[in-house]
């Protein structure tokens, strides 16, 4: 006979709940002897997974897909019974708004680095100096720069900030809502620096390291497959599926870990309703800050991430009657420049990306408030902020009339930025808590990326981890 070894999973967000989920399968698959608790001190699991349902519309709070390329996510979809709800995302044209004008994104480009020539040439996104500079990358030399470096500093020094400003920027800050003079290269975006030093070039790189374009036949009948995946229930119901999953009693919500000490033999937890619970290995998922508080005797692991940044966040989704939209627009979104006087810095026409999600003869806007330096806005309240949106949008849609419903949801502090140097800090903190403390791991968006399919591969390596400390091993 062996001893039950004791797992415990602290933060119920993606990647809790996906180590959760995948070490009790393999308990059961295997019949170990595990006993895996998730301790969530919210009364609900699933993080920014959260969807509102209502009257045919189906809105998300927080994301609202993730990459299909990422096989991870529509992996685990799949595992727990929603293969047949996901859907990927019609493509449209995309725009950047700078200045009051909406410009088409050029065409070829790939995270807003161009790869064909023409588009790049006929935009109006940039000037004539601009573009000029923007072709200095094919002459420039590979960077220099030992260790890490800003998103900022490495696509100034390549494009020059005409284009690094009107369409990098805009395009990469809104996934990370954040600055990207400050942004770490090698954690956000190596593949970037990787393509520089491989080709000598960005553009050149980019274009042959790039996947080949596809070419719709004449009719347009063949329509070109989004690159994102969603659940047409929601993601709210990702969450609800892989928790219906999960052992009866095995998640605890509404408890908080108010602190952890190293026993002789694995570790003691002590709740916030006055329980102990001990654990033989232990995987934090809660944000960097709440795990430097529950390390009181080794919080000089956690120091480096005490300073963390994160920015505050919020979305506003209104539905309209379609006889409002008088300047329609073909496409599926925008995002905004910042030499733009917006405080949106991003909207999405939902009914269009995604068709499942609103009714027909209604429009479905999402727009997105808040960035680093200019976060008041979330603050605000419903009232004043969906006014501030309606004004910007009826700068460029010509919107005269209130929206049917709408739906503030605000993010504070919610979005982790990962500032130059931050892999390194990452590495530190593992190597520390391997020799300091055994057994304990680290995963979720504070680390080791933010989108879903990110925080679900932090999931599955910890199961693995979690596994081989154990000798338990897969």
């Amino acid at each position: 006979m062996t001893d039950t070894k004791r797992v415990v999973i602290i933060g119920g967000g993606i990647t809790g709940l996906t180590a959760v989920y995948y070490l009790q399968k393999h308990a059961r698959d295997h019949q170990l002897p595990l006993d895996i608790k998730l301790v969530e001190a919210s009364h609900r699991v699933g993080g920014k997974m959260q969807t509102y349902v209502k009257d045919g519309y189906v809105i998300e709070r927080g994301p609202d897909s993730f990459l299909e390329r990422k096989e991870s996510a529509g992996r685990l979809a799949r595992e727990v019974g929603l293969g047949d709800k996901l859907t990927n995302n019609d493509t449209g044209k995309s725009y950047v708004l700078v200045k009051d004008r909406l410009h088409p994104m050029p065409g070829g480009s790939i995270m807003g680095i161009p790869t064909e020539i023409a588009p790049f040439i006929t935009t109006g996104l940039f000037s004539w100096p601009g573009k000029f500079r923007a072709a200095g990358d094919f002459f420039m030399p590979r960077s220099k720069a030992e260790g890490d470096q800003s998103l900022g500093e490495f696509f100034r020094r390549r494009l020059g900030d005409e284009v690094v400003e009107n369409l990098i920027e805009p395009l990469l800050s809104g996934i990370y809502a954040g600055d990207i003079d400050n942004m770490s290269l090698m954690s956000t975006f190596p593949q970037f620096y990787q393509v520089e030093q491989k080709y000598g070039s960005l553009i050149r790189g980019m274009k042959k390291s790039g996947p080949a374009p596809k070419k719709s036949n004449e009719t347009g009948q063949d329509k070109k497959k989004g690159i994102f995946l969603t659940v047409t229930s929601g993601l709210q119901s990702f969450v609800d599926a892989i928790e219906s999953k999960l052992e009866p009693g095995s998640v605890l919500k509404g408890i908080r870990v108010d602190k952890i000490s190293k026993q002789d033999e694995g570790y003691q937890l002590r709740m916030s309703n006055g329980e102990v619970l001990m654990a033989d290995s232990i995987l934090v998922s809660a944000p960097a800050e709440a795990a430097l508080h529950m390390f009181p005797e080794q919080d000089h692991i956690f120091e480096p991430f005490r300073e963390m940044p994160a920015t505050s966040v919020a979305t506003v989704a209104m539905a309209f009657p379609e006889s409002v939209i008088k300047q329609d627009i073909d496409g599926t979104g925008f995002v905004v420049s910042r030499n733009s006087d917006y405080t949106i810095t991003a909207c999405t026409w939902t009914h269009k990306k995604w068709p499942h999600s609103t009714p027909a003869g209604k429009v479905l806007l999402r727009c997105y408030v808040g960035r680093p330096g200019d976060e008041a806005i979330v603050d605000l309240s419903d009232d004043e902020m969906i006014k501030i949106v309606l004004e910007d949008l009826n700068k460029t849609m010509d919107i005269k009339q209130q929206p049917e419903f709408a739906l503030v949801s605000r993010w504070k502090e919610a979005m982790p930025q990962y500032t130059v140097g931050h892999k390194q800090r990452v590495e530190n903190l593992k190597n520390d808590l391997l020799k300091e403390l055994p057994g304990v791991f680290v995963g979720g968006s504070s680390y080791e990326g933010i989108g879903l399919p990110d925080c679900i591969d932090q999931g599955e390596a910890a199961v693995d981890k979690i596994l081989g400390y154990l000798k338990l091993e897969k």
